[in-house]
């Protein structure tokens, strides 16, 4: 027999596998699938996350990311989804750049790759929202994964989606 903390844990990792498909079969604006993703579901990464999350925090005095820390702690499942850094070769000037080389030159992200990761990360929140898990967006967490380079070197851009399986969405009246 299981428990129900047991059935809510594997629900929380059965919709993670669905987020990342979504995630990955998402439309993309130039047909390229730049998108990685990765899910936490170990407490020691889980952990490590959530210090790097308060250290961010604390160094770069961001409450934000120490009250969302706190959100993830007890979250089973975090959902990592990036771009890679990949200049459109277009010239468009949407990125604020005349041409993609300066862009390049600069560090910066192409705008389309911007683009690609919003859309797949909404892909991914509605496949976790029609299962009933509750689940937020942070660019906190995005952006601690980077630090740590959990998604490839390449990658440049980042959000954290953590999930909850609870009697109260621990992501709604948050302080």
């Amino acid at each position: 027999m299981k428990t129900s903390s047991e059935l809510e844990k594997q629900a929380a990792l059965q919709v993670a596998a669905l987020m990342a498909a979504a995630a990955r079969t998402a439309p993309k604006t130039r047909g390229l699938d730049n998108i990685r993703v990765a899910v936490i579901d170990d407490e020691a990464t889980k952990q490590k996350l959530v210090a790097k999350m308060r250290e961010i925090g604390q160094k770069e005095n961001r409450p934000s990311f120490i009250r969302d820390a706190g959100n993830v702690e007890p979250s089973p499942v975090i959902v990592l989804i990036g771009v890679e850094s990949n200049p459109a070769k277009l010239n468009c000037g949407f990125c604020g750049k005349p041409t993609c080389d300066e862009l390049s030159a600069a560090g910066g992200v192409c705008a389309f790759n911007s683009i690609d990761l919003g859309i797949a990360t909404d892909s991914a929140a509605a496949v976790a929202a029609r299962h009933f898990v509750d689940n937020r967006m942070m660019f906190s967490i995005g952006r601690a994964a980077l630090d740590f380079g959990w998604l490839g070197a390449n990658v440049k851009q980042a959000l954290g989606l953590p999930l909850s399986v609870t009697g109260k969405n621990p992501f709604f009246d948050r302080k």
